[in-house]
């Protein structure tokens, strides 16, 4: 990997995504939970409990997906899992205590990854999120019709830097 000065632009950016997936991965591997398990932890935390449907929604995987990780997470102790009051045939799922502290322990990660913090770069982040919102506006359904007029859109922002326009509703 010495002459990266030759590598394209395309191949830089997808090592790099691979090599930042495996270091999160074995940071979460020490703490016992996989990325996405800490996603539907983040998503349980923010939005309150929710059907294992819903949780799919918001991550965009299938309801089945879901289950292996919700089962990991359950055995845990991160999830609880309650009868749900309006239809009883599903549950409704909430981060536990235990959740909260497995969220926590996440924390420190992305910013400690790279040792320069260049990860936490707002000129960083902002360009990955240029490149994310045209690259993904053929496959998401994006959300900008709350911004144009002023209102807080219905979306996570998932690089974190505090804006959604533009970034897909997950």
């Amino acid at each position: 990997m010495r002459n990266l000065d030759h590598w394209s632009t395309s191949r830089l950016l997808t090592t790099a995504a691979r090599l930042v997936e495996h270091a999160w991965t074995e940071r979460l591997n020490s703490i016992g939970v996989t990325h996405a398990g800490v996603i539907a932890l983040g998503v349980l935390s923010e939005q309150g409990a929710m059907t294992q449907a819903r949780l799919a929604e918001h991550v965009r995987v299938q309801a089945q997906t879901m289950g292996k990780t919700l089962s990991h997470l359950e055995s845990r102790g991160c999830v609880l899992r309650e009868p749900h009051d309006a239809d009883r045939r599903s549950q409704l799922l909430s981060i536990s205590a235990v959740g909260r502290q497995v969220l926590d322990a996440t924390d420190d990660i992305e910013p400690t990854l790279v040792t320069d913090g260049s990860l936490a770069s707002e000129e960083f982040r902002g360009r990955l999120a240029a490149i994310i919102t045209e690259l993904g506006a053929s496959r998401w359904t994006w959300t900008t019709s709350a911004d144009a007029a002023g209102t807080e859109p219905d979306t996570e922002d998932p690089t974190g830097s505090g804006s959604t326009a533009g970034l897909p509703s997950l």
